[in-house]
This record gives C-alpha cells, structure tokens and sequence, in this order.
C-alpha cells in the first residue's frame, strides 16, 4: 500500500524512485517490522494477561518449568501482526508468491491459534488433536504445494492458470522448466527434474515438515525465536538473487521472476523475530505459542520451496531438523522396545536440560550451531 503510494509520488517526484529498489525496501521492511514489535509488544502482552491466557505447562516435562505456568502465551499474533502489516506496506502486492506466503503464514497461524485457544480454554496442554491440526496444515500445505508447482514454472501471473488447464487437458502430464527442478547444492549441474506431482509431495513436505519442526524446537525462552529470524534473513539473500536475472546467471542459480520480493517478507520476519526475541528472552515475559511458531515455520518453508532452497533450508535449520527427529527417534524406540528411551527427555533440548545444562546455555549453544549452519547454507551461494 505505501509502495503504490511512493511509486504514485514518484511519476512527479523523481526522489521517491529510490523506494523502487529491492534493497532499500527490505531494509526498510526489517525496521518497520521491528519497530512495530516492540512499540506493539507491551500492548499486546497486558491484553494477553488481561484475558488469563496462560501458558498450561506439560505435567511430564521438567520440573523447572512449572514456574513457567501462567505466563502470557499466543505472543505469536504479534509476529504475524508485524510481518502482515511490514508487507502490505513495502511489498509488491500484485506478485503472486507474496500472497501466497502471506496466505500459508496466516493459515498456519490460524491452526496455531485454535490449538492454543483449546490449550487456554479447556487448560489441556495437548490442545487440538494430532489427526485434526495434520489435517488442516495438510490442506494448506497442499494446495499451496500445487499452486506453487505452476506459479514457479510461470514467468508471469496471467500464466498460471493457462498452465494449470493445460496440465489438466493433458492427463495430468506437463513438462516443468528447469527452475523448478530440485537444485542439490555444492554442485553446478545436479538439479533433478520432480514433476508436477513430485514437486507438489516435495513441497509438502517441506511446508508442513518445517512447521512441526519449529514448533517442536518452541520450548525454551527464545530458542526457537532467533533461528527462525536468522534462516529467514539468510532466505531473503536467496530470493533476492533467484529473483534478478543478472546474479541467478552468475551464481548458476534458476532465475524465477518475482521471487526477489520474498526479500522482503523474509526482511519482515527477521525484524518480527528480534522484536519478538526482546520479550521471549529468559526470562520470558510472553511466549509465542502455536499460532507464531507453526506460522513461522510455514512462511520460511514455502519461501523455501519458491526459492528453490529445499536441501538449503535443511542445513540452516539443522537445529529445527535435529529436535524433530530426536522426538521420531525418541516415540518409535519407546513403542519398539516397550518403554526404553533414547534421549532422557524429547524434544532435544530437554534433554540436554536434563543432563545438567542451564536453559540459558542450551538456548545460546543451539543459537550458535544456527549461525554457522547458516553460514554453510550461505557458501553455497558461492561453492558449487
């Protein structure tokens, strides 16, 4: 909206062409989304307090986290009120990957904040059954999969649906570009060619896989808040270069038209999350629930997905990756021997509680392995 604004001042005013470029936007976007977080922050939080929506600690975690019980959960509205809000501003509105970013965050988000309002209401801290959250993240994750399989093949909006009907005319059959191919990184000429339907199972599973893991890894004060934010502003380099043909050629990356205005939204995500991270550091006066965290984990999923970063986004959430197997690993040794464990406690970092490590240090260390992790997910820019 502030964009259409600005590019309406600048057919008179040659100054305001500045805000055209990709760059300044983003920059812009992070501010905007941070400033809107932490002006928004203690509004949010007294009102979350006001209405009694507290935490309901798990009875079978740790012991210390009782204490944690009563504090103001569902802070997560406040990531996705920033993110939402930092996009409609500086975003190109009429791009097609932006609204359907925005489209799987909310949605997440709106799993998210019906299994947390079943946890406050009904103080289950199970909240909303398995089946029925799969359910809808697999609906959503779905049909965002299968729009995506057209829209990266796509060069523009208005062939989308021309391809859609054609794949359908054709028996279910169609001829993807290369660019939608599954690139392997560290490598210059292994991409593979999935199709429609393995596009669409891959981009699933990328979606509703990195949602459950960044909700999982949600159970310390700023664990989750600060890789989320870091592989988001690692995303938004690769949506900026996938996105401009010049550096795309260059780096041996696909060029897709339109995915460099993701920089933005990841810009926005990184701004929310050290927002966020300002009052969900230990102690924590507000945790983000299942509304932000699945929300979150959807968003970097799909941009993931677009972007054409799949194997990329696994390395730089090694730490997401590594809490989600820990609890496979975990519940299938306990079913297949009948009560042994693995680990003292899943997820991951309970364990590590467990065996003697302060919350501070499991949060921090695990920040640390993000950051190199994300370091490695960067060089493939370059070593291919």
């Amino acid at each position: 909206m502030l964009l259409e604004l600005l590019q309406w001042l600048a057919q008179d005013i040659r100054a305001f062409n500045v805000f055209n470029y990709l760059t300044l936007r983003a920059v812009l976007a992070a501010a905007t989304s941070l400033a809107i977080g932490l002006a928004a922050g203690p509004w949010v939080i007294r009102k979350l307090t006001e209405l009694k929506i507290g935490q309901a600690v798990r009875s079978d975690g740790p012991q210390t986290h009782l204490s944690k019980t009563g504090t103001p959960t569902m802070g997560g509205v406040l990531i996705l009120i920033s993110i939402g809000v930092t996009t409609l501003l500086w975003a190109d509105l009429s791009n097609r990957f932006v609204w359907v970013v925005l489209i799987v965050t909310v949605g997440f988000g709106w799993v998210g904040w019906v299994d947390d309002y079943r946890k406050v209401v009904h103080r289950n801290p199970k909240g909303m059954s398995a089946k029925e959250k799969y359910f809808w993240q697999s609906l959503i994750g779905l049909a965002a999969a299968f729009y995506l399989a057209f829209a990266i093949a796509a060069p523009t909006n208005d062939q989308v649906w021309p391809l859609m009907v054609q794949w359908l005319t054709n028996g279910f059959h169609i001829d993807l570009p290369t660019r939608s191919d599954l690139i392997v990184p560290f490598f210059k000429n292994y991409a593979y060619p999935t199709g429609v339907f393995g596009f669409a199972l891959l981009s699933y599973l990328v979606i509703v896989g990195t949602s459950n893991a960044v909700n999982l890894t949600d159970g310390l004060d700023g664990l989750a808040i600060m890789p989320a934010a870091l592989v988001g502003a690692a995303l938004g380099i690769f949506a900026y270069v996938v996105g401009r043909a010049d550096f795309s050629k260059y780096l041996l990356f696909p060029y897709i038209p339109g995915a460099g205005e993701l920089t933005i939204i990841c810009a926005a995500i990184a701004g929310a999350g050290l927002a966020f991270l300002w009052f969900n550091a230990y102690p924590a006066q507000v945790f983000m629930g299942d509304v932000g965290a699945l929300a979150l984990g959807g968003a970097l999923g799909t941009i993931a997905v677009i972007t054409r970063q799949e194997i990329v986004l696994f390395i730089m959430g090694g730490v997401f990756v590594a809490e989600t197997i820990s609890v496979m690993l975990q519940v299938g040794y306990f079913k297949w021997t009948g009560g042994k464990r693995i680990f003292r406690m899943a997820p991951l970092h309970h364990h590590f509680e467990l065996s003697g490590w302060k919350e501070n240090q499991v949060v921090v260390r695990f920040w640390i392995i993000t950051i190199m992790l994300v370091l490695v997910g960067l060089s493939t820019l370059k070593i291919r």
